[in-house]
């Protein structure tokens, strides 16, 4: 993905040093942008979230990208950035930061490295809806501050992993160790223990049952690579979490309908999420969905951007179950 990534060169300006622009104002096609290269992807066979992790020339840790400088994991779409970025350039570690971070840590971005650019996420209401008062007391209405709609909008942040900036703080540029491989069936049995949701083995079929609020799975031994068993269930559970009773998503869609496309994602992304955060490789279970995918994406620019959020809202809801660790933060805030 990160083959057609708006870059920024790390230059120190004339005078005191500043950092990259990565403040500056976000381009109106900042949603197009994004992707147009995601579909690009995909019309490629190549799943963003679903990277070929330990083949690559840096041999990256699995996990989830962090900030270096507040040890915060990025979420959202940041994620899909940041694991292309890595894989396109082959990097070793999973850890970015600002020039500006890099500067308050004692440390520099080598001259002519490019960053990539990461978003924030945010809404405000426009100046002119602010000043509401107390409304048309003749007509009874209240406070129309109520009435207002906020308007959502991304901010550009332009981040360097720890491999192109030298002489930062050793906790900043040591790798997480890789859990062992023995370690990663146990992490993935607790986990779904914990969340307490009502998995029933057997049946030939892996589904989640939104009016009975219950997961079905086939037994381990049915599938012919058994670590396939976790990432079916992650991708079960990341439905589960859709239900009404915990974070409400819209899981009424028909078979082939454009509801049912976006939440099929939203579940595809969230297990790759949960298993990259147990080191478990994220695979792409259901790539018989790309077609609905791709209509989706392409008619609405904003959608991958949902479902990324979405997606790191249920692996978040998933994980917390787990001992505490450092949470990921909304879109770009972990680079602030």
């Amino acid at each position: 993905m990160s083959n057609h990534l708006h870059r920024e060169r790390a230059e120190r300006p004339k005078g005191s040093p500043k950092a990259a622009p990565e403040s500056a104002a976000p381009k109106a096609s900042l949603y197009e942008e994004i992707t147009a290269r995601i579909i690009a992807d995909l019309e490629t066979g190549t799943f963003p979230w679903a990277q070929p992790w330990g083949a690559g020339p840096g041999n990256a840790a699995l996990g989830l990208p962090r900030n270096a400088a507040t040890g915060k994991f990025y979420s959202g779409i940041n994620v899909l950035i940041l694991w292309g970025r890595l894989f396109d350039q082959g990097f070793a570690s999973q850890s970015w930061l600002t020039f500006r971070q890099a500067l308050s840590l004692g440390g520099n971005v080598r001259k002519g490295e490019h960053g990539v650019t990461v978003c924030y996420a945010d809404k405000f209401i426009p100046k002119r809806d602010r000043r509401g008062g107390a409304g048309d007391e003749s007509s009874g209405k209240g406070d129309r501050n109520d009435e207002v709609e906020a308007v959502p909008f991304l901010r550009r942040y332009t981040v360097f992993n720890v491999a192109q900036c030298d002489n930062l703080p050793d906790h900043c540029v040591a790798a997480a160790p890789a859990s062992p491989e023995r370690e990663i069936i146990p992490k993935a049995e607790a986990l779904a223990a914990a969340t307490l949701a009502d998995i029933r083995t057997g049946g030939t079929r892996a589904f989640y049952r939104p009016s009975v609020d219950a997961v079905h799975i086939p037994p381990q031994p049915a599938f012919f690579d058994q670590i396939n068993y976790y990432r079916t269930l992650f991708h079960e559970l990341g439905h589960w979490i859709g239900h009404s009773s915990r974070l409400g998503r819209d899981l009424t869609g028909s078979f082939g309908s454009k509801a049912y496309a976006n939440e099929e994602l939203v579940a595809e992304i969230t297990a790759a999420f949960v298993c990259a955060a147990l080191s478990i490789q994220p695979t792409v279970r259901h790539a018989d969905y790309l077609g609905n995918w791709l209509s989706v994406l392409r008619a609405d620019n904003r959608a991958i951007f949902r479902a990324a959020s979405r997606a790191s809202k249920a692996a978040d809801f998933l994980l917390a179950f787990r001992k505490s660790e450092p949470a990921m933060l909304p879109d770009g805030e972990a680079a602030r």
